[in-house]
């Protein structure tokens, strides 16, 4: 009897062991169409919940069928998502609704996506099954930024549409326009402010300082519509 309690408390202490080293496998999806830093910066955080990230990216005829066509196409989709430091491993043509049988085909704990809700093209809540299984989490969406605003900046650009002229009247009836109507803005807002704190800096970096004799490399640009020769050479 002796003996075998001992085996028990051993095969207990085994047990314990596999389970504080069991790896956390965390899923993410998405269209992930012209990737840009609010992509980057939901999988830095789906990352940070667990040990290995897994990243779905949705076809082009899925994408197609509920939101409209993508401007990048799906093999240039997957080498963008591929190419983020955070993302383990991509799993091409991802279902547009998140099922159980995916995350337990890719042993997955959960689903992680931003606070924005996502919807099919009938309405339905994309991840209202991993939401009812209890296998959902939550990360801060970034603010200020989403393809369908970059498109709309590409589509109105002008040389001077970034430039803030504060010296520049605003007549009575514009003013009084403000927040009226599906299309309106405002004129004093719109640019958004990303990486304002050193605190920011470090959560894009791994919290890594450089070590003495460490080569540091500076590279400059206008990194303006990242694309899949900027990541490839490692810019997010």
């Amino acid at each position: 009897m002796a003996t075998k309690r001992v085996s028990d408390v051993q095969s207990s202490a085994e047990m314990a062991s596999e389970k504080k080293q069991k790896q956390v496998r965390v899923w993410v999806d998405g269209c992930f169409d012209m990737v840009h830093f609010g992509h980057a910066n939901a999988i830095r955080q789906a990352r940070q919940m667990g040990d290995y990230l897994i990243v779905g990216v949705h076809s082009d005829e899925e994408i197609s069928k509920h939101k409209g066509p993508p401007v990048y196409n799906e093999q240039e989709r997957y080498k963008m998502v591929r190419a983020i430091k955070w993302v383990d491993e991509v799993v091409e043509d991802a279902p547009y609704v998140t099922t159980l049988e995916t995350l337990e085909k890719y042993n997955c704990d959960f689903c992680v996506h931003g606070d924005d809700i996502t919807v099919t093209a009938d309405g339905t809540d994309t991840y209202h099954l991993v939401k009812a299984a209890g296998k959902y989490k939550e990360c801060k969406r970034t603010a200020g930024v989403s393809t369908t605003d970059l498109v709309g900046r590409m589509l109105l650009v002008t040389k001077s549409h970034h430039e803030r002229d504060e010296e520049k009247a605003v007549d009575k009836n514009q003013a009084g326009d403000i927040g009226s109507g599906s299309t309106a803005s405002s004129p004093w807002t719109g640019v958004s402010q990303f990486l304002p704190t050193s605190n920011k800096i470090i959560q894009f970096s791994s919290g890594k300082e450089p070590k003495p004799g460490d080569k540091i490399v500076y590279v400059a640009g206008a990194f303006d519509l990242f694309h899949i020769l900027l990541l490839m050479n490692g810019f997010i």
